[in-house]
């Protein structure tokens, strides 16, 4: 699945939400719209990548919004990356690689 940024899901040139954690709720918000649109849900990812321009800053507030969309038994590997920039300067973009349950 291709990187989520904390853009709207119905108007891509609205600004961005103020904040990770406003930023981060966006994305996670998104990435369920796009698993939902494959017929998957949060249960079904098994990895995440997690890009941060401002690591130091926002890495505990990014990863407190993070987990709570996942319960803490069940949290998908992950890879979290500072970089220094992003796309329309937005703050946190995050993929997931999700598994499609086999028949039986």
């Amino acid at each position: 699945m291709t990187g989520q940024m904390p853009t709207s899901p119905t108007d891509d040139n609205a600004p961005l939400p103020e904040g990770v954690v406003a930023q981060t709720q966006r994305v996670m918000d998104n990435l369920v719209l796009v698993l939902q649109g494959v017929g998957l849900g949060l249960q079904h990812v098994v990895a995440a990548r997690l890009f941060l321009t401002e690591f130091k800053r926002d890495y505990a507030s990014m990863n407190a919004v993070y987990r709570a969309y996942f319960p803490a038994t069940a949290l998908p590997a992950r890879t979290c990356i500072g970089v220094t920039a992003l796309a329309r300067d937005a703050l946190v973009e995050i993929d997931f690689i999700a598994k499609r349950p086999g028949p039986g």
